[in-house]
């Protein structure tokens, strides 16, 4: 199945999200982690702390910019797909959200984001 010109746009901009976060000293999980109902782009190990990413990709920082882009639907289906990663194990770890946004690519990483 060939991608279209934004699917390779997004690669590129989790590509250099993984890169940034490798440098800063996480550790990758799991890369497009899929569920019914939601999607992980990146799980990354922080210490004993599992991070779940959201990678938002945006030209310019008009509207608001990558990160105004995680509207309330796409949250609770982010808090969905963590909440079915973590079936997978017995203790629930420490854990948080990270948002990686890439306006006009420049790397901004918002740490320990809540979610309404």
């Amino acid at each position: 199945m060939s991608r279209t010109a934004q699917q390779d746009k997004g690669q590129q901009g989790e590509d250099a999200a993984l890169a940034h976060l490798l440098r800063q000293g996480l550790a990758l999980v799991e890369r497009n982690f899929r569920c019914q109902g939601g999607e992980l782009d990146l799980i990354m190990r922080d210490g004993a702390c599992l991070v779940f990413v959201e990678v938002r990709r945006r030209q310019s920082r008009g509207f608001g910019g990558a990160a105004a882009s995680i509207t309330p639907a796409k949250q609770r289906r982010l808090v969905h797909a963590a909440e079915t990663y973590l079936l997978r194990y017995p203790r629930v770890p420490p854990c948080r959200f990270d948002v990686i946004a890439i306006d006009a690519g420049r790397i901004e990483w918002l740490r320990d984001v809540q979610f309404s």
